[in-house]
C-alpha cells in the first residue's frame, strides 16, 4: 500500500526528532537527500544561513545541537505532492524559541529545509492575548494617561544619560521604520534616527512619478497591511504619508530632522553623535543598525569636464522632477528604474530627452510580473487561495538560493512568449535586453546585484518608439554644452541626470565610523553568485545582511519592503535575545573577504 503525503513527513520528522534528541549527527544527515540545502533563519544558528548536502547538514548541527536542543517537530496542514516531491509545513521549539518552517521531502530523504525562529519563549510580543491593557483601571493619585506616558518616554528616550536605546537604527526609511515596529513589540529600547524632517519624507521628496513598482500584495509592512482599496502600485506621497502615518500608530521612537555625523565602538558600547536642532547629542546604545537603504549611496560618477559643463547636474536621487526642464535638452545616464520614471516624466512635459545605456538591462512587463512572476503569492487569487502575506513569504523564503534561479527561468520565459512583440520593438529601436545571467529575470538580478532592471514599459514603449532617444556607451567627457561618448557621440544637454545607481551600504560605515570597520565587514548585498557585478565566493545568502557581522555589535538591515517587513523579525529576535541576555553562539559568522 503506498504511503500518503502526511504519512511519508511524519515518519521523516519523527526519525529527524529521535536523531537530534539522540545527538546522532550522523543519522540525521543521512535523513537529507545527496543534494540537499537546509536554509535556517535564526532558530538553530543565531544567524541566517544555508548549508548544503549531508556534510553541510552534519556540520550545522555539530556545531549548533546541544545548545538548539530542538524538539516537537509535527506537521502544521496537510502535506501536499507534486510527483516524487512532498512539500509540509511544519513547526517545532528549541532551548529558546519556537520556531515554523518547511520541507520539501524526496524519495531519497529532505531536499529542502527551512527552518525559522518566530519568538523567544517568555520574551513574546505584546499582541493577541498578551496586548497590553491601555489603562490603569485602579485609581491613584497622579496616575498618568497613555499619552502622558508616551510623551514622557519621547521626553528622555536618548536624552537622559540614564535612559539609552538599546538599539540605535540609523536610516528611517521602510526599513528603519519596520525594525523600530518590531523592536518595540518586542520591548527593546530602540531610536530610528533620520535627517528628514518627517517620516516618509524619503519618498515625498522624490520626483513627482515616483511611484512602487511592485504590486501592493508584496508591500505590506509589519502589523498593519495596507487597507483594501490602496492602489495596486502605490505613489510616492501616499507611501510618504503611510510611512508617517504608521510610525505613529506603531509608536516607533523616531527622531527626524537629525543627522548622524560619527558611530565609536569601545568595549561593548556604541558612542554615536547627533547632529538635532536642539543641539549635539551622544548616544551609547549597544547595538547600531545601519537602515541606510540597500543600495547605500548615492554613485555619483567623476567624469571629466563636469567642472566646465554650464548646465545642471543631479544624481537621480536629487532629481526634483519635470516641470522646471520644458522644452530643455536632457540626457540621462542610466537605463535602470529611476531613469526610466525620469525619461518617462520629462517626456510627459515636452522636454528633449536622451536616455544612455550603458550596458544591457533586464526590463519586465508590471502587468506579467504581477500574473506570472507574482500572482501564486502575492495577488488577490493568492489571497482568496489563502496564501497570507506570512506565507508567502515564508514559500519564497523556503527555496534556496542556490537553485532559486531554477524556479524563475521557467516564469521568464514565458514572459518573454506572452510579451514577444514588445521585446522585438525594444530591440529593433536598439536597446540591448538581457534575462540575467542565466535568462532567471528580475528576482534573481535583484539578489545578486540590486540593480540593472526596470519594471513596467511606460516609458519603455518612449524607447522603443523614438520618442525617448537612444544612445549606446560609456560617458568620455562633458563639454561646456554636451555629454560625449567614448565613440565620439556628442548629445547636447542643458540638464545631465546621473542615473548611476548606488554603493553598498558598507560605505556609510566607511563615513561614519572608519575605513578599517568598513573593510573588516566587506561588502554589503549580492549571494557572491560570480555573475556580472556579484563576484564570488558563493556565501548563499545576503551578504552581512539581517545577521551579526565582523563588527561587533553591528548589523545592516534593508532591502524592498518585501525584505523589510519579512526580515525585520529574525533581526528583531536576534537583538531582543541579546537585550535579555541570552546564550547566542553564531554558527559560520560572515567572512571579512569581501571588500565594500
Amino acid at each position: 500500500m503506498e504511503t500518503s503525503p502526511k504519512q511519508r513527513v511524519d515518519d521523516w520528522l519523527a526519525s529527524f526528532e529521535s536523531a537530534l534528541r539522540d545527538r546522532d549527527v550522523e543519522a540525521a544527515a543521512g535523513l537529507f537527500a545527496p543534494d540537499s540545502f537546509w536554509r535556517d533563519l535564526v532558530a538553530f544558528t543565531w544567524n541566517i544561513t544555508t548549508v548544503e548536502g549531508r556534510d553541510g547538514v552534519a556540520d550545522l548541527l555539530t556545531a549548533t545541537l546541544d545548545q538548539a536542543d530542538p524538539r516537537g517537530f509535527e506537521v502544521t496542514e496537510e502535506p501536499t505532492a507534486a510527483g516524487d516531491v512532498v512539500e509540509a509545513w511544519i513547526r517545532f521549539e528549541t532551548a529558546t524559541g519556537r520556531g515554523t518552517g518547511h520541507l520539501r521531502l524526496k524519495p531519497e530523504g529532505a531536499w529542502t529545509l527551512l527552518t525559522t525562529l518566530r519568538e523567544l519563549k517568555g520574551f513574546e510580543e505584546s499582541q493577541g492575548a498578551r496586548r497590553p491593557q491601555g489603562v490603569e483601571h485602579t485609581l491613584d493619585k497622579g496616575r498618568k494617561s497613555w499619552k502622558e506616558r508616551r510623551a514622557d518616554e519621547q521626553a528622555t528616550l536618548g536624552v537622559s544619560p540614564d535612559d539609552q536605546p538599546y538599539v540605535v537604527v540609523i536610516g528611517g526609511g521602510q526599513g528603519g521604520i519596520a525594525l523600530g515596529a518590531r523592536l518595540r513589540q518586542l520591548g527593546v529600547p530602540a531610536l530610528v534616527i533620520d535627517k528628514q524632517e518627517r517620516p516618509g519624507d524619503q519618498w515625498r521628496k522624490r520626483y513627482k512619478s515616483l511611484c512602487l513598482h511592485d504590486p501592493v500584495w508584496y508591500d505590506h509592512l509589519p502589523y498593519l497591511p495596507f487597507p483594501a482599496n490602496w492602489p495596486v502600485f502605490s505613489p510616492k506621497d501616499k507611501i510618504g504619508d503611510w510611512l508617517e502615518m504608521y510610525t505613529r500608530v506603531m509608536e516607533v521612537p523616531y527622531w527626524s530632522s537629525s543627522t548622524v555625523r560619527s558611530a565609536t565602538f569601545t568595549d561593548g558600547r556604541w558612542s554615536v553623535i547627533v547632529d538635532r536642532s536642539s543641539g549635539v547629542v551622544e548616544l551609547t546604545p549597544a547595538h547600531v543598525v545601519f537602515a541606510t537603504g540597500m543600495s547605500g549611496k548615492p554613485n555619483k560618477p567623476d567624469f571629466p569636464g563636469q567642472d566646465i559643463f554650464r548646465g545642471e547636474q543631479q544624481h537621480s536621487s536629487e532629481h526634483p522632477g519635470p516641470e522646471a526642464y520644458r522644452g530643455k535638452k536632457v540626457v540621462v545616464v542610466g537605463s535602470n528604474n529611476s531613469a526610466f520614471d525620469i525619461c518617462g516624466a520629462l517626456w510627459e512635459h515636452d522636454a528633449d530627452v536622451t536616455m544612455v545605456q550603458r550596458s544591457s538591462t533586464h526590463i519586465v512587463k508590471s502587468s506579467s510580473l504581477m500574473d506570472i512572476g507574482l500572482g501564486d503569492l502575492y495577488s488577490e487569487r493568492a489571497v482568496a487561495a489563502g496564501v497570507t502575506t506570512d506565507k508567502a513569504d515564508m514559500i519564497f523564503a523556503s527555496l534556496p538560493y542556490r537553485i532559486m534561479h531554477e524556479f524563475q527561468i521557467p516564469l521568464y520565459q514565458e514572459m518573454a512568449s506572452r510579451d514577444a512583440d514588445f521585446y522585438a520593438r525594444l530591440e529593433k529601436a536598439g536597446f540591448r535586453h538581457d534575462w540575467g545571467a542565466d535568462g532567471s529575470g528580475l528576482f534573481m538580478k535583484y539578489l545578486r546585484r540590486g540593480s540593472g532592471y526596470y519594471i513596467d514599459v511606460g516609458a519603455a514603449e518612449l524607447v522603443a518608439d523614438g520618442r525617448v532617444k537612444l544612445a549606446q556607451g560609456q560617458v568620455a567627457h562633458l563639454t561646456s554644452s554636451s555629454v560625449v561618448l567614448d565613440d565620439g557621440t556628442e548629445l547636447p544637454a542643458d540638464l545631465v541626470v546621473y542615473a548611476t545607481g548606488y554603493g553598498s551600504m558598507n560605505g556609510w560605515v566607511a563615513d561614519l565610523v572608519d575605513q578599517e570597520t568598513a573593510d573588516r565587514v566587506g561588502k554589503v548585498w549580492g549571494l557572491g553568485s560570480d555573475t556580472p557585478k556579484d563576484p564570488g565566493p558563493w556565501e548563499g545568502e545576503q551578504r552581512n545582511m539581517w545577521k551579526p557581522t565582523q563588527q561587533e555589535n553591528l548589523w545592516f538591515h534593508g532591502g524592498n519592503l518585501h525584505q523589510s517587513r519579512h526580515y525585520s523579525l529574525y533581526l528583531a529576535l536576534q537583538l531582543k535575545a541579546r537585550y535579555e541576555g541570552l546564550p547566542t553562539p553564531v554558527y559560520r559568522l560572515a567572512e571579512s573577504h569581501h571588500r565594500g
